[in-house]
């Protein structure tokens, strides 16, 4: 069966676009203008994962992830103009699963699309493995949970299957193309600095400071590897 995938953007010739060539490699597609229409899209289709403009009108892409995310756990790729380190940082927090630039090549947000669903496709079922623990840090692989110091730690499906990768080989150090393709199922070439954001949401969510991080270290023209530190 194919999937179904939500197109949203208020330029007629972006979702024009879009919609042919998702179509073209066999996706069935629902397309909306605006937030509101999005979220009824959404109710009424319940689409496989969105395509979603930034600067919405109703409801902006930000906010509309924040709610695809909260009430129907929908995969989200922001697809915007607004390419400053801010704006990609902010989009990844609220729970996007990816975040491409304008100009786009058509043919890489099909790729990406299809990269977001089969990660999602072959995450592996819960076999009841037993939590791993590194240093304060509980990740639990079943309940997709963390624990820091006893507290819950709110993390994103991309930040838990980064931090979880990172946790399974405490010590290792992985490539950002590495953890890419580990925690996101694709790596691109030119898009592996997308997981130094997702490593700056981790920190600040760890209780981190970027200069002397404690738990996940920078190793300088490698990437980063999980190693706890006094």
């Amino acid at each position: 069966m194919a999937s179904t995938i939500l197109v949203v953007d208020d330029n007629p010739k972006i979702v024009e676009v879009l919609e042919a060539y998702l179509r073209a490699d066999g996706f069935d597609v629902v397309t909306a203008a605006d937030g509101p229409a999005a979220l009824a899209a959404v109710q009424e289709r319940r689409p496989d994962l969105a395509l979603l403009d930034i600067m919405l009108p109703g409801i902006d892409g930000l906010e509309l992830t924040r709610r695809l995310q909260r009430e129907h756990d929908l995969p989200v790729i922001l697809v915007t103009a607004r390419i400053e380190e801010i704006d990609r940082l902010i989009g990844l927090e609220v729970g996007a699963d990816d975040y491409i630039g304008k100009p786009f090549s058509p043919r890489e947000v099909v790729a990406r699309v299809k990269a977001v669903l089969r990660r999602l496709d072959h995450r592996p079922s819960p076999d009841a493995s037993e939590p791993l623990h590194v240093g304060d840090l509980v990740v639990d692989a079943d309940s997709r949970s963390v624990e820091l110091a006893g507290s819950p730690v709110a993390l994103t499906r991309t930040e838990f299957d980064l931090l979880a990768t990172l946790a399974a080989h405490p010590g290792r150090v992985f490539s950002r193309m590495q953890l890419m393709e580990a925690a996101q199922g694709f790596a691109f070439e030119g898009y592996e600095r997308t997981i130094d954001a997702h490593v700056k949401n981790l920190r600040r969510k760890l209780g981190d400071d970027p200069k002397t991080p404690r738990y996940i270290q920078t190793v300088f023209g490698v990437g980063y590897k999980l190693e706890v530190r006094p």
